[in-house]
């Protein structure tokens, strides 16, 4: 499902938030340890019910939130999968934009996650994406008639 770089990327109509969390478990099928999910997307758009999805498809335990007031949250393998590493960076940068996103996230530690887990980062694109030498990125877009539509690429850094 994920295509690889430079292919066309993959777009899908999402009308209901079982939808959009089945189009996470489908990527989360897809995904293994060291593998980067950037997601992009207004307040609302479903970024934490697609990282739902993602969370069964990867089958990990614990329930999945919004990290948005703890920044990162870490669900165990409840096989012999990766764990999934679920980051927040909306809160990183401080008001106004006075702190360097990047290093906020470089303080996390994720990419010695990366050995081990999937890490999703809500808000991750343009500021995670030099955790791994490639990333697969969402980008969601709400419709005003709640529909969703994913957007999802493959990207590699220069």
């Amino acid at each position: 499902m994920i295509p690889g770089a430079g292919a066309e990327p993959v777009r899908r109509e999402l009308p209901t938030v079982a939808d959009t969390e089945a189009f996470g478990e489908a990527i989360g099928r897809d995904l293994a340890a060291g593998d980067v999910l950037l997601l992009a997307g207004p307040l609302g758009a479903g970024k934490t019910a697609l990282v739902r999805g993602l969370a069964r498809g990867l089958g990990v335990t614990g329930a999945v939130a919004s990290p948005t007031f703890v920044i990162a949250r870490e669900h165990p393998p409840s096989g012999d999968g990766p764990a999934l590493v679920h980051v927040d960076a909306y809160r990183l940068g401080g008001p106004d934009g006075a702190v360097d996103v990047a290093a906020e996230l470089d303080d996390l530690d994720l990419d010695t996650e990366l050995d081990r887990a999937v890490v999703a980062v809500e808000w991750g694109v343009g500021v995670a994406d030099r955790l791994g030498a490639s990333a697969v990125e969402v980008v969601l877009e709400r419709r005003a008639d709640d529909t969703r539509v994913a957007t999802l690429r493959r990207t590699r850094r220069p």
